[in-house]
């Protein structure tokens, strides 16, 4: 009972906004001391543990994911590739949604920073579509879901994080993403262009400047396509075919990065600074909720918490299905208050005995987590994406416009989810 009590005292802090990483290793710092069968004696585990982080050669891949997409964030690539696409799609009805969409899957498969993602293409995409006589409802719709793709897309950060704490090859993790994430792409286009033929009047074709001929727009749109492909292949293409680790293929992405910006013309050292000193708070503070979920989990499993959650599912309800149901509920209803960072160190590793029990595929359990948790990031009423938004298109949408189109992309998502319930097969292409 002392280990349910401890979870509920820990979420009650995170939502009167007590930092993470306090929280967690406060509340188990005060439930060690004052539980008769613990005491402080126990932390004198926790060293080891944390050791063991320190050694963990795939949780090194975050930083330099991290670092990766910072320093493309600032090279201007969004902002080219969108006015490309814009130009390529922009004369069909909702083309340049279609192009905000891809724009979003490319930037998702080069930075895999959900939040960096929304910020941009709410700075460069909204005023764009909205200037072109696009609803601001399906325009914040459509730059919310496309910048939240980076949660399932890889190098998702996301799965490089779900993968250690289930035991998971990244690498096959990576693999594993592609196909829903491609399905997600592919039904949020779907959507648009039929939401273009029903009500034309807020999806128009934009005008195209006469002067360019429609080779000339493929061409500039393959120039502004290429550099980044590239880099996504050198990434992903390394890890899929075995040349590189995950941790291996992000420091080369890094160097592709660099090589990127010198090309765009947008390297500087102070741009690199920047980004680095970026990449060190962000990354001190997943590594610090890290060292506080590890003694949470710690004093947490001492109290019987993982014994407790084990022994209700297959006394209770010994059904995989059940398990999944309430598990996704659980975690979508969680993703509401927390970030992503405190679910996969805090609520999943509690789920990942009874994963192993009810002998469920970690890999597909992974993939399901990964999209349930992007969905509840553009959930109302407190979606972190929708708060990116709003923060960054300020008073150019309200926020009933933002929750009014982003709905049917959240119903698109949990669409998605089920098709990988009913066909686990897609994630073992």
């Amino acid at each position: 009972m002392s280990a349910i009590i401890m979870f509920f005292v820990a979420l009650f802090l995170l939502l009167i906004g007590v930092p993470v990483a306090f929280a967690f290793g406060g509340v188990a710092l005060l439930f060690a001391i004052f539980s008769p069968q613990l005491g402080i004696e126990l932390f004198s585990f926790l060293p080891f543990r944390i050791y063991g982080i320190m050694q963990n050669f795939t949780l090194m891949a975050v930083p330099l994911f991290i670092f990766m997409g910072l320093i493309l964030e600032k090279s201007q690539m969004a902002k080219d590739l969108l006015l490309s696409m814009s130009k390529l799609f922009g004369s069909i009805r909702g083309g340049l949604a279609v192009s905000v969409v891809l724009v979003g899957a490319i930037l998702a498969a080069s930075t895999g920073i959900v939040g960096a993602s929304v910020v941009m293409m709410s700075v460069i995409a909204l005023p764009l579509m909205i200037n072109n006589g696009y609803s601001k409802s399906l325009s914040s719709g459509v730059v919310a879901s496309s910048g939240t793709l980076g949660q399932i897309i890889p190098p998702s950060i996301v799965l490089i994080v779900l993968g250690d704490v289930m035991s998971v090859s990244v690498g096959e993790l990576f693999k594993a993403a592609i196909i829903p994430g491609v399905l997600l792409v592919s039904l949020y286009i779907i959507y648009i262009l039929i939401y273009a033929k029903k009500y034309p009047q807020f999806a128009p074709a934009i005008d195209i400047d006469e002067n360019l001929n429609k080779k000339e727009i493929i061409i500039e749109a393959i120039k502004s396509v290429l550099a980044p492909l590239i880099l996504m292949f050198m990434v992903l293409g390394s890890i899929f075919f075995g040349i590189a680790s995950p941790t291996e293929s992000a420091a080369f992405g890094v160097i592709g990065a660099l090589f990127l910006t010198i090309y765009n013309k947008t390297f500087s050292m102070s741009m690199v600074i920047e980004s680095a000193q970026k990449t060190v708070a962000l990354t001190g503070m997943i590594f610090m909720i890290l060292i506080g979920a590890t003694a949470f989990s710690l004093v947490f499993n001492e109290l019987g918490g993982t014994d407790i959650i084990l022994d209700f599912f297959l006394d209770e309800i010994d059904s995989k299905v059940a398990f999944i149901i309430i598990s996704m509920l659980a975690i979508f209803i969680l993703g509401f208050f927390i970030d992503f960072i405190e679910i996969s160190f805090i609520v999943v590793p509690i789920m990942v005995p009874i994963v192993e029990e009810l002998n469920i595929d970690p890999l597909w359990f992974a993939i399901l987590v990964a999209l349930n948790l992007q969905t509840s990031f553009l959930t109302p009423p407190f979606g972190l994406a929708l708060f990116f938004l709003k923060g960054a298109a300020k008073n150019l949408v309200n926020t009933l416009q933002i929750y009014k189109g982003i709905i049917p992309f959240i119903i698109i998502q949990i669409i998605t989810l089920l098709i990988i319930v009913v066909f686990p097969e897609i994630i073992k292409w």
